[in-house]
Order: structure tokens, then C-alpha cells, then sequence
């Protein structure tokens, strides 16, 4: 069984493939694709130009606006609305895109979500549950960030009740550590809820981020399949934070969008009102309701 060498973050992809020789007379192309660590079809796949790149990055922003509008679109209903103005795209590069960003339609569907298969999958436990206080039901989730450069993702942790924003952080992938990172911060700012919620990505649903909830004794909730609304809360504040901050502003490097984005979060928690919250910012009805309680 051949033992493979695995690539170190210092060393690119293109390197790698320069290190193949085609005309080896002794060793074929995908041994020594194994003993470098490269996938041997990374080998074979061509790079992006960077007009392709650029062409890809403004197609992703299209897509991340025509999904934050409308999240129960799936590839095919994002691919006839991008033709019909005037992008000639086909479903399966809408498809690898929406892959890349982390997206999908919120409408039910079977088997749409799928966990890590070593993970384990725990109860929804909010089915006609009253969110009556602060630190109650706190939930956490990902998206998308465009911006002129590339792209990012974001999670935060928000509080049910209050709709106070409580944690977040920008990642340039989408491995778990940053979503652990962004828990344990607000375990240690804000104490801790009774019930965490999460839908079932593999982020979420990882032995080392539930380990986390177990160990401050949280009780740990997943949303079921094809349930879109469980998560309704933070999805209401990706749409609020791209439409109010991220799509009409253009940032030079991921710390201009980090500044921003601090600026935008305190406005969110502090200065904006909500109708639902009887025109109060969630910051007040967090701040005043766990006030009420701890008096």
C-alpha cells in the first residue's frame, strides 16, 4: 500500500505539478502524483485564467444576490433566471459554483441533507417550543461573503429571542475550527443557552464542535431535512447584513470587509430597530430581558 506524502500549506498546487514529468521512463504519472500528494486530477485539470476567475467571482456574486432573495431557488430555477438576463450559463457550472459557495435550495427535498456520515445527528428539539427569554435557543450558521477580490464565509451566533448577535468570525474555507472558534467566544462573553441549534452540516454535526456544547452542558438541537424555517432567525440576518452592508459597499482586501463588518454588527445590535421587537435594537431586549430575569 503505498504511503502518500501530504502537501504542505507552503507549497502550491502549480509547484506540485511542475514536480510531475510526463516523459518518466520508470515511474508512471500517478505514482508520482502519490509520492508529491497531489490528486492526479488536480495534474490534469487545467488552471483558471484570470479572466475565467473574474468571470467566475461576478457570476458567484450574481448567484449569492438571486439566492439571498430567493432561497428556495435550486440550480436549475438560479440557471433560468441568470439566462433570462443575459448570462449563457449551464445548470452544471451553476451547480459547482453553488457547491463552492456552500449554498443550496432551502425547499424540501429528499436526501438533500447530508451530514458526515461518522457523525452523529441529534434531535430537533424547538417543534412547539416558546422562545420566551434571552439564552434560551441560541442557533449558528454559515454564508457566503462576495467581494471584489474573492470571497469568504461567515458564521455567527445569534440569540433567538432577542435576535442578538452574539459571535462571529470570517474564514476563507469552511472548516469547522473558525465555527468552534465563534462558539466558544460566545460561551465566554455571554454564559451559556439552554438549547443550541444547528442545521446538520458537517461543520456543525463534528465531535469537536459538539464536544464543545456537551462540555458547558447545552442541550444540542439539529434542524430536520427539508425543514426550512428552523433556522429562520439567522437567515433573516444574512439577508439584512448583504443587503444592508455587503452588496452595497466594495471592499479592497478581507480586513476592509472585517472592519466593516465590525461596524455593521454593532449597528445591527445597538442602532437598528426591529418591528418584531416592538422597535427596539435586539441589543435592548437582550440587555433588558436578561436584566429582568437576573433582578
Amino acid at each position: 500500500m503505498v504511503k502518500k506524502k501530504y502537501r504542505s500549506p507552503d507549497v502550491s498546487i502549480s509547484e506540485q505539478r511542475a514536480c510531475i514529468d510526463s516523459n518518466h521512463e520508470s515511474i508512471s504519472i500517478l505514482r508520482q502524483c502519490e509520492l508529491v500528494g497531489l490528486p492526479r486530477s488536480s495534474y490534469y485539470q487545467q488552471p483558471c485564467s484570470q479572466d475565467e476567475t473574474i468571470e467566475n467571482l461576478n457570476l458567484m456574486l450574481i448567484i449569492d444576490k438571486e439566492y439571498t432573495k430567493y432561497p428556495f431557488y435550486g440550480s436549475r430555477k438560479i440557471r433560468d433566471s441568470l439566462r433570462r438576463k443575459g448570462h449563457p450559463v449551464n445548470r452544471k457550472r451553476i451547480q459547482r459554483l453553488m457547491r463552492k459557495m456552500g449554498i443550496k435550495s432551502i425547499a424540501p427535498q429528499p436526501n438533500t441533507s447530508k451530514p458526515h456520515p461518522e457523525h452523529k445527528v441529534y434531535p430537533y428539539l424547538l417543534r412547539n417550543l416558546d422562545i420566551v427569554c434571552p439564552d434560551q435557543v441560541w442557533s449558528t450558521d454559515i454564508t457566503y461573503i462576495p467581494f471584489a477580490t474573492g470571497f469568504v464565509y461567515l458564521v455567527a451566533v445569534i440569540d433567538w429571542f432577542s435576535r442578538y448577535v452574539l459571535s462571529w468570525e470570517i474564514s476563507m474555507d469552511m472548516e469547522a475550527s473558525f465555527c468552534i472558534s465563534t462558539l466558544e467566544r460566545a460561551l465566554r462573553v455571554y454564559g451559556r443557552p439552554e438549547i443550541f441549534n444547528t442545521d446538520q452540516g458537517a461543520q456543525f454535526t463534528s465531535k469537536r464542535f459538539t464536544d464543545v456544547l456537551k462540555d458547558a452542558e447545552v442541550s444540542i438541537s439539529m434542524d430536520g431535512r427539508g425543514r426550512a424555517l428552523d433556522n429562520i432567525f439567522i437567515e433573516r440576518l444574512w439577508r439584512s447584513v448583504k443587503y444592508e452592508e455587503i452588496y452595497i459597499k466594495e471592499y479592497s482586501s478581507v480586513n476592509d470587509l472585517i472592519q466593516a463588518l465590525k461596524v455593521y454588527f454593532d449597528f445591527y445590535n445597538t442602532k437598528r430597530p426591529h418591528a418584531s421587537l416592538g422597535i427596539r435594537t435586539p441589543g435592548e431586549v437582550y440587555a433588558n430581558c436578561n436584566n429582568m430575569l437576573y433582578n
